[in-house]
């Protein structure tokens, strides 16, 4: 088909490569080429067996280079799913090798990052792709909707919003890079900026960042965005699950209410990243402006000093002792 597109991945053997692998099979596209220091990849086998794989850089940008000489191919695409501080390097050697960038969020570290990656862009032609598919989920593009027409009425109404995220993790998060701030970013960047960025796309642009708490195991703060107040707490410690959950064998919470009602999004997000890919394929990626927001919202919490628990904080910040 003269419309397939050709791919290269870089870090497949990440936790959301593989959700990147169907969906290049979904869009009836080609993965080509892959990298990953480490060689335990048998899911390749599902989707691509014939694309080669290397587990040194050097080799792949080789092969990447040799590629792109022989005049009737291109690699099209090069998805990222690496860990986030070298997602900034890993986009630069995409759109220099001549390649879009398809990249999971956080997007980079800092929005300074962002500003120099412009530059790269009107350089080389290229585009950066930002994976946010909560703006894709039709929970949420619902939510949109129905704000924007309440909006239209009363525009200066302000919503009251609570946030409450934890994903229980293991020991081996400390001591992988996810556990190292300076890699990862820390809990706002590894687990929250998806929905500062869905919260703000829908809520407006933050006019005041308040962090509360800040530990190696939890977070929470308050994001005074144009119309909505959003208290917010994130966590990877089990013992901070509601006991309810807990009881039920569970070890994931989500819950984001908008004026004391539930939004229910916990489905719908088999498909997410195959819409992304479906978007970006036909030109409609979220570039860097719209990945902008939610990195400075994150940059500004990892180096924020901490209030303590006073004025309006989240209620399960007081569970962290």
């Amino acid at each position: 088909m003269p419309n397939k597109k050709r791919f290269a991945l870089i870090g497949a053997s990440g936790y959301i490569a593989p959700r990147h692998m169907q969906a290049i099979t979904e869009t009836n596209s080609e993965l080509v080429a892959a990298l990953d220091p480490y060689d335990g990849i048998g899911i390749m086998d599902s989707h691509f067996p014939q694309a080669s794989f290397f587990t040194e850089f050097e080799r792949f940008d080789r092969f990447v280079d040799k590629y792109h000489r022989e005049s009737d191919k291109r690699i099209d695409y090069m998805a990222i799913t690496t860990p986030n501080y070298l997602h900034d390097a890993h986009i630069r050697f995409a759109l220099k090798s001549g390649c879009d960038a398809i990249c999971e969020k956080p997007l980079v570290l800092n929005p300074h990052n962002i500003d120099q990656l412009k530059i790269i862009e009107n350089e080389t032609g290229k585009k950066v792709n930002n994976i946010l598919q909560l703006r894709l989920h039709p929970s949420i593009i619902a939510l949109k909707e129905k704000v924007a027409k309440e909006l239209e009425k009363n525009p200066n109404k302000i919503y009251d919003i609570d946030l409450t995220y934890l994903t229980s993790r293991g020991k081996w998060y400390f001591v992988s890079w996810k556990g190292d701030e300076s890699k990862s970013g820390g809990i706002a960047s590894n687990i929250g900026v998806h929905f500062y960025d869905m919260l703000s796309w829908i809520f407006g642009e933050v006019k005041e960042n308040i962090v509360h708490l800040k530990t190696p195991d939890a977070n929470a703060g308050m994001l005074v965005l144009k119309n909505a107040n959003v208290k917010w707490f994130l966590s990877i410690n089990y013992d901070y699950l509601p006991a309810e959950v807990r009881n039920q064998g569970q070890t994931t919470f989500r819950s984001i209410t908008v004026e004391g009602e539930e939004i229910e999004f916990s489905g719908g997000f088999k498909d997410l990243h195959t819409r992304s890919y479906e978007e970006i394929l036909i030109g409609n990626g979220f570039g860097l402006d719209e990945a902008y927001g939610s990195i400075d919202i994150v940059s500004q919490i990892r180096n924020m000093t901490p209030l303590g628990l006073k004025g309006d904080y989240h209620p399960f910040a007081k569970k962290v002792k």
